[in-house]
């Protein structure tokens, strides 16, 4: 069994809360690198939209197919 098979194996223990919690540490873990990496916050607004866009388009595949 791979890392991959074993973290799909886990999903299922997990909670909403859980996810939730993923979720929160993945955003402070990004301001974190934000913070300590200047240069990352120094692109327009519109780049990062156009990278969470793209990003999202398998999930919503995934969800409606």
């Amino acid at each position: 069994m791979n890392i991959f098979e074993w973290a799909d194996s886990q999903i299922p223990k997990f909670r909403w809360y859980d996810i939730s919690l993923v979720k929160l540490s993945v955003l402070f873990s990004t301001l974190f690198l934000a913070k300590v990496i200047p240069g990352l916050l120094a692109w327009e607004w519109y780049v990062y939209l156009v990278i969470a866009l793209v990003l999202t388009i398998p999930i919503i595949k995934k969800m409606f197919s």
